[in-house]
């Protein structure tokens, strides 16, 4: 029966696919057509998107693989039959599934009651075990208590007590060494004697205490070895290079807060350094440096300025060296007085040098090698004073005081010489020599202060001191000098005494003129020059008057009075005697320079001459102005006055100038 209706089926089919194919026009019998409905719409499906479809025929595909009459017609029973196959195949499975959970069951309900026995064993276990826990619980937090106070106990020790290699190191030998580590522990030391003061404000007082005194014990046996091992060291400093460790250092440093000791180690290193400086001193005077460089100073004593200065030189560099290697031992402390400590500790050392450098000195100075090289040494002592004072100090007495000695020594020495020398000059006094210049002993003793003043001008010593030196040098020479050249010219006429005295002043302006601080002696003697100028000036001008006849009419025109009646009738005074004079006159006035005193040629300085000339015959215009005045001058009574005088004194003037 399938097969016949398949059969109808595809003629059927067929049949309405003939009838579509003939016309479009078909008739509504054809369109009412239930087969032909049912075919339009398979016809209008598009399998495209009905995806069950198509996911049926790719299934159908797998097994129907012949399309035939007999597949088509055997169709159904074909899908029936894989559909059995298939709900066959799902029972058997789910058998196997259930029998795989009926097993998981029984596992489960195993476990299940194995838990319920557990849980009530553990029930059973724990009413027993509850104590024990408590007990348990009770003993963790004692022990946690315990460990909170170890904890306290151990933070207090590392706090308040020092460790075994920290003692070790504080109570260590004597001569054992001095390293970092002892710092560390006596810096520990230090501040656990500090932070333990504030038991003593708690209820710990007695605590405090014990550990004060343990540590105050520490502290002292610590401050003694250190005290003797940097003793030790202080006394093997005794190489001219002396090199201070930085350990040393440190330990000047901690013994700062021990005064004694402190004290104690600097007056070792002291004398350690003394003897060093005073062997290096007489090394340096008898031997000379390594291998003969630089040369033994004795050497030079021959040279006293340099044999003075090198021994000084010598000393100026030792003294800053020690200070210099004080100040590196003494650079990490801090303490009041410092530089007070490192002046008089240098002071110590140099102290050792100054009975050697005082005999040498003063061997020099005895000996009066001459007031310039004294003099020179006295400057030379004065620097070295000032200098090693600036570096020192003034607390290096002992040194400075026997270099300030050997100054006044030296100084006394030299004026003493001076004064010698002044005094010989007195004891001789030359004449003054024909051409009425400077004297042989005005001149040496001229290049003798000139020498004098040459070194004073040259010294490094300081500007207040070489000004007072320099007043007494040249009141000390000068002085005599002044009274020499007087009593030296006392016997000359006026005009030779002023010539000899112009130029001996001259000659000493000259000299002082060169050098500082001589203003005021430089006008001192400008004064006295001017005062013998002024003779030589009047002593020329009455030369020329006198020379020319003008002296006498000048004279009288002077001391005439009116009640003598006119000059024209007093004698001497007539025209043909003023007449002869003119003549004269006239003459000189053409040839001015053949009326000089012959005084004026022995003078040193042409500007001195220039000027005695010009204000003398000043003088000269001023004596025939006057002379002019009084012959013209119609109650004198002279006639034809024109014809006497014939020169105005301004063309007179004119003339001479």
């Amino acid at each position: 029966m399938a097969e016949g209706s398949g059969e109808v089926v595809a003629v059927s089919a067929t049949g309405a696919a003939n009838g579509l194919n003939n016309g479009a026009g078909g008739t509504s019998a054809t369109t009412n057509n239930p087969l032909s409905r049912k075919l339009h719409k398979i016809l209008e499906t598009r399998l495209d998107n009905d995806k069950e479809m198509l996911e049926a025929l790719k299934a159908l595909s797998t097994f129907f693989v012949e399309n035939s009459l007999r597949t088509r017609r055997n169709l159904r029973g074909d899908i029936e039959r894989k559909s059995l196959a298939i709900n066959e195949e799902f029972v058997s499975i789910f058998k196997e599934v259930k029998e795989e959970l009926e097993s998981i069951s029984e596992d489960v309900q195993a476990m299940s009651n194995c838990c319920q026995d557990m849980t009530s064993r553990l029930q059973v276990l724990v009413e027993k075990t509850r104590d024990f826990l408590n007990k348990t619980s009770k003993a963790q937090a004692t022990n946690q208590k315990l460990e909170i106070r170890a904890q306290v106990a151990d933070a207090f020790l590392s706090k308040f007590q020092l460790t075994s290699d920290e003692m070790s190191l504080l109570r260590g030998t004597r001569e054992g060494p001095i390293t970092e580590e002892f710092f560390k522990a006596l810096g520990r030391v230090k501040q656990i004697h500090n932070d333990v003061k504030v038991f003593l404000r708690t209820n710990q007082q007695t605590a405090g205490l014990e550990i004060m005194e343990q540590m105050a014990l520490l502290q002292e046996t610590a401050y003694e070895r250190l005290y003797r091992w940097a003793q030790s060291e202080c006394r093997t400093l005794t190489q001219e290079s002396c090199d201070v460790s930085p350990v040393l250092t440190q330990a000047m440093e901690a013994l700062q807060d021990r005064p004694v000791l402190y004290k104690y180690t600097l007056d070792e290193f002291g004398t350690a350094r003394r003897s060093t400086v005073v062997r290096g001193f007489i090394d340096a005077l008898t031997r000379g440096g390594p291998g003969g460089t630089p040369r033994p100073i004795e050497m030079h004593s021959h040279d006293p300025l340099r044999y003075v200065g090198d021994m000084l030189a010598w000393l100026h560099q030792a003294t800053a060296s020690e200070k210099e290697h004080l100040e590196a031992l003494l650079k990490h402390v801090t303490t009041q007085g410092i530089e007070e400590n490192i002046q008089e500790v240098v002071g110590h050392i140099t102290e050792g040098v100054c009975r050697p450098l005082k005999v040498r000195i003063e061997q020099v100075i005895v000996a009066e090698p001459g007031a310039v090289l004294l003099y020179k040494i006295s400057n030379l002592l004065k620097f070295y004073h000032h200098t090693i004072s600036g570096i020192v100090g003034n607390s290096a007495t002992t040194l400075l005081t026997t270099i300030e000695e050997m100054h006044l020594l030296s100084k006394k020495i030299f004026f003493n010489s001076l004064s010698l020398h002044a005094s010989k000059l007195m004891d001789k006094v030359e004449l003054p020599p024909p051409d009425l210049g400077p004297s042989s002993a005005l001149n040496q003793t001229l290049m003798l202060l000139r020498e004098v003043l040459a070194s004073h001008d040259s010294s490094v010593v300081p500007l207040d001191a070489r000004q007072a030196d320099f007043v007494q040098v040249l009141s000390c020479v000068l002085d005599p000098l002044l009274q020499m050249c007087t009593v030296s010219a006392s016997n000359l006429g006026t005009a030779d005494m002023a010539t000899f005295m112009v130029n001996s002043l001259y000659m000493m302006k000259t000299t002082l003129a060169l050098f500082e601080f001589t203003d005021r002696r430089l006008e001192m003697l400008q004064f006295q020059i001017e005062a013998h100028l002024d003779t030589l000036i009047n002593e020329q001008a009455s030369y020329v008057l006198t020379r020319v006849g003008l002296s006498c009419i000048y004279n009288a025109v002077q001391q005439h009075k009116p009640e003598q009646g006119s000059l024209a009738n007093m004698p001497n005074l007539d025209s043909v005697t003023l007449k002869a004079a003119m003549v004269q006159f006239d003459r000189y006035l053409s040839a001015p320079d053949n009326l000089l005193i012959p005084q004026l040629n022995f003078l040193l300085s042409a500007t001195v001459k220039e000027q005695i000339v010009k204000q003398s015959t000043e003088l000269v215009c001023r004596a025939y102005g006057e002379v002019y005045a009084a012959v013209m001058n119609p109650v004198n009574e002279y006639k034809d006055p024109e014809n006497i005088l014939h020169r105005s004194p301004q063309q007179v003037q004119t003339l001479l100038s």
